[in-house]
Formats: C-alpha cells, structure tokens, sequence
C-alpha cells in the first residue's frame, strides 16, 4: 500500500460530517502555545460552548500515523462534546517522520500539563480530564489513559511539575500491542503491517532486538493496571490497519487488572465508517459518566 494512501486510511476521515453552521455557538481560540520544540512552537485550539460549561475537559488527539496538523483540526469532531458543556483542547504534536513516537508521547505528556496547569483559565477542573482520538490518535490517548502521571516536583517550569494523567478514555481503533499485532508475535513495529510508518518508529526498528525493546516501551497494552483510566474503545472487526484484535486484547488486559475497560464492535467495519458522528454521542456519554457521574438514558 502506498504510504500516502495508508496515511489518509490512518488518519480516518469524519468528511462524512457536516461543516459547522454560521453560527458554531462555539468560541474557538487558535494557535495556543503549549510547548516548543527546537525552536518550533507547539500548539493547541481551544473550544469553548457559548452557551455551557460542564467545568470538564476533552483533549482531543489530531493524530493520524502520528502525523499531526494544524489543518486537520476539525470542529465537527467535537460538537457532541460542545453541546454538553466541555472545553475541547485539540492538541497538534510534533510529527513524524522527524519525530517518533516517543518523542510524540512527550508532546501529549507536555500538553495535558500545561492544560492542567492553566485549567483556572478555561473555566475547567484539573482532576476531570477526559481524552479522545482515532487510531495513531487513539493509541496516544491510551498512552496516556495508562501512563499519565507526576511531573518532575523539582522542575523549574510549573508546567513540567503537573500531572499529565487523565480521568477517563475514550477513542476509535487504536493500536495496542506492537509486538502481537492481529495474532500472538506479529511484529509491527515499523514493520509487516506498518511497515509504511516505519519512520515513526525510528532507527530502533532497524533490528530485531531493538524492536523488541521499542514495541513493549510504546504499546499502551504493557501499561495496563488498575490505575488505568476508565476506557472505551470501538471498533470495526473488518479493519485491516489496526486488527480488531488489538482492542480485543487492551480490554481483556485492563480488565483483567482491575479497570474499567469496555469494548464496542462496529461488524463489518473497516478504518472508518459514515456513522462515526453517532458514535461520538457515546464518547460523549462516557466522559458524562466517568467525569462527571451522569449516567446516560437508556
């Protein structure tokens, strides 16, 4: 598959959504400098209701085969989220191929910080953080959902002493376990299946020990405890980038281990499908639940 083509499967299109009306009954604050790396900013857009605020947060992963852009900064991604009152932060990270992926996962980790540090300032809760994105983007907020947590107490910055946990997960598809990746011992990790991202994975997936090595750091799946934020993932059982297996197995993990874990099965449905905006409802009512203890009606 062509790297372009396997990019755009990545980085699921919702083109299936309508354009925001005129009038969004949204505020939206572009270009917010969360970081900066070799001299190159890092920024996030924040999304403010008009008309509500729930006091909680839904960081939003604008991730697709860990390429990232200002560009692919959609509103009518996180409508379901406005009109229940959250703040949407979404968050653009340093891409590959100059970044990899754990140069990536230090963006997120920079970026939740500083959200958490300066939540005062959007009128939301430091301790009810909710986090949301598909495939490459699901596969950071899971990162996250397992291994987000103290900052350094010594550090200069206050940014860098802030927590970069989150309270609860919600994503599409997202790659899990590098190393059994649709059955026991598949390697993908720049290789086989996503050998096309190969540079996300930098030069450590050059050997098989080094795979080794960098899958178990980066697959969210060896992280999973009873610490791990309250997950939902769905997913189609026809995808043949991410395999369905994937999610199959961080649930059975996480529950195993004593989190919250739930599992929905879209059949049939491959990288992606027209119904997805629906599906946002049910992130929606997630974050309600886990963030602020709203059970959805029947």
């Amino acid at each position: 598959m062509p790297q372009r083509l396997a990019l755009a499967l990545l980085l699921f299109s919702f083109t299936v959504l309508a354009a925001p009306a005129q009038d969004p009954g949204y505020r939206h604050t572009e270009d917010v400098i969360y970081g900066r790396k070799f001299g190159t900013a890092l920024t996030l857009d924040v999304f403010q209701s008009n008309t509500t605020n729930n006091g909680c947060a839904v960081i939003y992963m604008v991730s697709g085969g860990w390429f990232s852009a200002k560009e692919n900064i959609r509103p009518a991604y996180y409508k379901a989220f406005l009109d229940r009152g959250y703040t949407v932060f979404a968050v653009v990270h340093g891409s590959q191929p100059k970044f990899t992926i754990p140069e990536v996962t230090q963006d997120i980790h920079r970026a939740i910080r500083f959200i958490r540090t300066n939540a005062a300032k959007w009128g939301v809760k430091p301790d009810k953080f909710g986090i949301s994105g598909g495939s490459a983007g699901g596969h950071l907020s899971l990162t996250m959902g397992t291994q987000g947590g103290p900052g350094k107490s010594d550090a200069k910055e206050p940014v860098d002493r802030a927590s970069s946990a989150v309270q609860a997960v919600a994503c599409f598809f997202p790659p899990t376990d590098f190393l059994n990746y649709g059955q026991p011992g598949e390697d993908a990790v720049g290789v086989g299946t996503l050998k096309n991202f190969k540079a996300a994975f930098g030069s450590r997936s050059d050997t098989e020990e080094g795979r080794r090595a960098l899958g178990r750091e980066i697959s969210p799946i060896y992280f999973a405890s009873a610490k791990t934020a309250p997950t939902l993932i769905i997913h189609g059982d026809a995808d043949k980038l991410v395999p369905y297996q994937q999610a199959e197995s961080f649930v059975e993990k996480a529950t195993e281990a004593g989190a919250t874990a739930k599992l929905i099965n879209r059949p049939g449905k491959v990288h992606g499908w027209p119904e997805m905006v629906t599906d946002l409802q049910l992130f929606a009512d997630w974050f309600d639940l886990h963030l602020r203890g709203i059970k959805a009606n029947p």
